[in-house]
């Protein structure tokens, strides 16, 4: 009894500290102009690398043992699939809404060529890169998935981002946003392929279409008369039950041999509008407050690369590439769709943010077995780097743009 209470004592300090690390990521990330969900990711993926540059290795395995990191680990997945039915319930009822053309070509552009320079990345990591970062997973399975980490674009923290700069109701933001919530319907597609392909297509598309008719079925269900006023009436006790719904859907599809990933997106699909955004809103609050333990748990892995690893190689090309592909392929896509440079330019900045969705993608890739750490470490670092360089871009754009100050008569105008 006394060792179970020692141990709920130290999950418990583990956790309050990595709140308060998340809390002052935020502080920090503010401060800097940056989304708060950078200084959160930053700040969870750094705790296990801090604790063990300064004590060793024995320190981490004092204050992370595996009794401990067992419930850190279900407190992450917790939140992780909380956050995420919040996040697919938006992006059924975002009400986001462009000219279906200049939508398609945006979003065309912002996917397909992203898609492209992560199968160029794909083949560096096949036939060029060292073992550490080729890892042995399947080859078709890898392409895919580092296809696919390099078309991402993260709807929240893109959300946050147009919110913040007053930019939600500008043509560049609705095509950002449109544009990001198609591509990343496409992605976690080719996500479950990808995991499907080391682990059995076969079975994975047979769950695909289980988590598919269960959301289909959801939807008939919860429009009905008694759920939407149940909805209404008591918005408290539906979230509770919405919460404990998701986490059983989406443990299940874990055990199952699926991410618990596609099915917290097929109960948020599943949810109606209207009063059930009351009910799912505390759900998702609550999840955005324990993510960043999920963070610590994919940090482990970062911090226990080999020293002297890191692949600075793959870093640089797969930094590079996914600017090239996300800016290049935005710019493209807006150009063809009809708008204005300076317009297309910023839709290529705004859909390079990666952020939580691309730590999500590339958690769920690791745990399957398909990202060796040191390309998950790779991967990460280009996740940050592209988000926090969103703020800064986007203020050049501005700048650049800024017209010429006219000439007020009378008055000599000045020289360079």
């Amino acid at each position: 009894m006394i060792d179970v209470v020692v141990r709920v004592g130290h999950v418990a300090v583990v956790l309050a500290v990595v709140l308060v690390a998340a809390c002052l990521g935020r502080v920090a990330a503010r401060a800097a102009r940056q989304p708060e969900v950078v200084g959160e990711i930053l700040a969870g993926v750094l705790v296990v690398p801090a604790v063990l540059a300064v004590g060793g290795a024995p320190t981490l395995a004092a204050v992370l043992p595996a009794d401990v990191v067992g419930p850190l680990k279900v407190v992450g997945q917790v939140g992780l699939v909380l956050f995420l039915v919040g996040v697919a319930h938006e992006l059924r009822h975002g009400g986001t809404v462009t000219g279906a053309r200049a939508a398609g070509w945006v979003t065309a552009g912002s996917f397909v060529p992203a898609l492209v320079t992560g199968l160029v990345m794909a083949a560096w990591v096949v036939w060029a890169a060292d073992a550490g970062v080729r890892g042995d997973a399947p080859t078709p399975a890898l392409v895919l998935m580092v296809a696919v980490a390099l078309s991402v674009t993260a709807v929240p923290v893109l959300a946050r981002l147009l919110e913040d700069r007053g930019m939600v109701d500008t043509p560049a933001g609705k095509l950002a946003m449109t544009a990001a919530v198609v591509a990343d319907a496409a992605a976690w597609v080719l996500l479950v392929l990808a995991i499907g392909v080391s682990g059995g297509v076969v079975v994975s598309l047979a769950l695909v279409a289980v988590g598919v008719g269960l959301t289909a079925a959801g939807r008939v269900l919860l429009r009905g008369r008694i759920p939407t006023l149940a909805a209404q009436r008591h918005p408290r006790v539906t979230g509770v039950a919405v919460s404990a719904v998701a986490l059983l859907v989406a443990f299940q599809f874990e055990h199952w041999g699926l991410t618990a990933v596609f099915g917290a997106f097929a109960v948020g699909l599943a949810l109606p509008g209207g009063a059930w955004r009351e009910a799912v809103r505390p759900a998702m609050a609550l999840g955005r407050l324990l993510v960043p333990v999920f963070f610590v748990v994919a940090g482990m892995g970062v911090a226990h690369a080999p020293h002297g690893s890191v692949p600075w190689a793959a870093i640089l090309l797969a930094t590079g590439l996914a600017v090239v592909g996300k800016v290049g392929g935005g710019y493209l896509g807006g150009r063809l769709a009809g708008v204005d440079r300076r317009t297309a330019v910023t839709v290529g900045v705004l859909v390079n943010t990666r952020g939580l969705t691309e730590i999500v993608v590339l958690q769920a890739g690791y745990s399957a077995g398909l990202l060796p750490v040191e390309l998950f470490l790779a991967l990460v670092v280009m996740a940050l780097a592209t988000t926090a360089m969103t703020g800064p871009l986007l203020s050049l754009v501005e700048r650049t743009a800024a017209p010429a100050p006219v000439p007020v008569p009378g008055l000599p105008r000045s020289t360079p």
